[in-house]
């Protein structure tokens, strides 16, 4: 049974279906190979909390703020991308089984939905790491997808081998060891792809917003205090400035959603680069 949310913004309705909320934005319609659409989305208690960490689970997502509402909406968001960008340590941590696997599309209709659309039926997977230091989790190459690693140009010459090596195409966009954005977003948009998902982590997201590569940020708000002294959240960076400021466009709740609570879901616009005043 699907749930149905309030709009609050930016104009008022009742009952809005979760499902195929996103999937009508046709994302896949706002990149071109010149200005990709570069999106990202975070899952987040009312403090701020996106996952924490101990020494015996490692960084995982309390169950508590999860829903099923929300991890639809993220599938259909990774249903139009083109490509997904993660990092290393989410290689590590699911070969390691602390966090599930997002890699690929699952749900027989959002693959019809991309065969549909023009779309590839998996997209490709940018795994960005200054260590290089990961394995390939079995399910990417179950799947046949693209795959390409991207990192600094200082990174250990060693590991690039190993990678090489084994076929795998490098991308090196970063001057020290680790991935900046704009070169990144560059190298992808030369690639050829329009849509470019972050299924990444704070320090993903902090360069793209420094560098004003990221178009729109998606953001599920639970309705809970969480605590804990061990955590991660948005952004642990030095302050910004102006990039920083993000547009609302739109705001969602649903009532009751985790149970005895509930949960704003939100997008925001964000200034790119080479966008007329900035």
């Amino acid at each position: 049974m699907q749930k149905k949310l309030l709009q609050l913004y930016p104009d008022y309705c009742e009952k809005i279906s979760t499902q195929g909320l996103y999937l009508a934005q046709q994302l896949q319609q706002l990149g071109t190979t010149a200005a990709p659409f570069v999106y990202a989305n975070f899952l987040s208690s009312l403090d701020g909390r996106i996952a924490l960490e101990d020494a015996n689970h490692g960084t995982y997502i309390p169950k508590r703020i999860k829903t099923a509402s929300d991890f639809g909406l993220f599938m259909e968001l990774q249903a139009q991308a083109d490509c997904i960008i993660t990092h290393g340590g989410y290689m590590r941590a699911l070969a390691e089984g602390l966090l599930g696997n997002v890699l690929q599309v699952n749900d027989k209709d959002l693959v019809e939905w991309r065969r549909n659309n023009g779309l590839t039926p998996q997209p490709a997977v940018i795994i960005a790491s200054a260590s290089l230091n990961f394995p390939i989790h079995g399910s990417i190459q179950d799947a046949a997808q693209s795959v390409y690693i991207a990192t600094g140009k200082n990174a250990d010459p060693e590991r690039i081998r190993y990678w090489q090596n084994l076929g795998y195409r490098l991308l090196f966009t970063g001057e020290e060891r680790k991935v900046q954005g704009a070169p990144l977003i560059h190298a992808l948009s030369g690639l050829g792809y329009k849509t470019i998902y972050l299924v990444a982590g704070p320090q993903m997201l902090d360069t793209m917003i420094r560098e004003k590569q990221l178009s729109r940020l998606y953001l599920s708000m639970t309705h809970q205090l969480i605590a804990g002294q061990d955590f991660r959240t948005l952004l642990n960076a030095p302050m910004l400035g102006t990039e920083g400021n993000l547009k609302l466009e739109a705001l969602y709740y649903e009532q009751d959603s985790p149970p005895g609570s509930g949960q704003f879901f939100m997008q925001f616009g964000l200034p790119r680069s080479g966008d007329t005043g900035t």
